[in-house]
């Protein structure tokens, strides 16, 4: 019994070795310049749907063309980023006070990685460039994904991977506690 232990407890050692050793040896995540290549499919259906999702990024979200919106964005558009309103008219209007209409690219202008459809929904995965929290003198890639649900020919659904940004201490309201620390 004992020696299953040991034969056991070995094992695990030698995996969390190879586990850390693999952890350093990361690969960059790379993206493609054949969009073409990511916008096929055999299905016609998920290749509609892979078009429309990269079209509404490269017009709408890229280029700043919100009047676009419409045409793409089902109204009741459904929106799982903890940031930004529900909503196509919301979208709209977030997205608006910060993002001027500018010249439309051929091509997605991010790192695109991937497109996946599979029935109504549509995965764009992107390159995301990271400041290394161990040695901010470098840098380190990971991916970024953003899904859409399609329905009725637009996008009705988007999820993604953000978070809500920590709070912030207000400047006067820091003060305040410091100076309350004073004598």
């Amino acid at each position: 019994m004992n020696l299953h232990r040991i034969a056991l407890a070995s094992a695990l050692a030698a995996l969390a070795l190879g586990l850390s050793s693999a952890a350093h040896a990361q690969l960059p995540v790379v993206p493609t310049t054949d969009h073409s290549a990511l916008l096929a499919s055999p299905d016609p259906k998920l290749a509609q749907n892979k078009r429309l999702v990269y079209d509404f990024w490269r017009e709408v979200f890229e280029a700043g063309h919100l009047e676009l919106a419409e045409k793409y964005m089902a109204e009741g558009y459904a929106q799982h980023n903890p940031n930004v309103p529900t909503g196509r008219a919301a979208f709209v209007q977030f997205f608006g006070r910060f993002k001027k209409p500018g010249p439309i690219q051929a091509k997605v202008a991010a790192p695109l990685v991937s497109i996946t459809a599979e029935g109504d929904l549509v995965v764009l995965g992107f390159v995301r460039e990271l400041p290394d929290p161990q040695d901010a003198s470098r840098k380190y890639t990971t991916t970024w994904f953003d899904m859409f649900r399609i329905e009725g020919g637009k996008i009705a659904e988007h999820w993604d991977a953000a978070e809500k940004p920590a709070a912030r201490p207000a400047p006067a309201a820091a003060a305040s506690v410091e100076d309350a620390k004073k004598p």
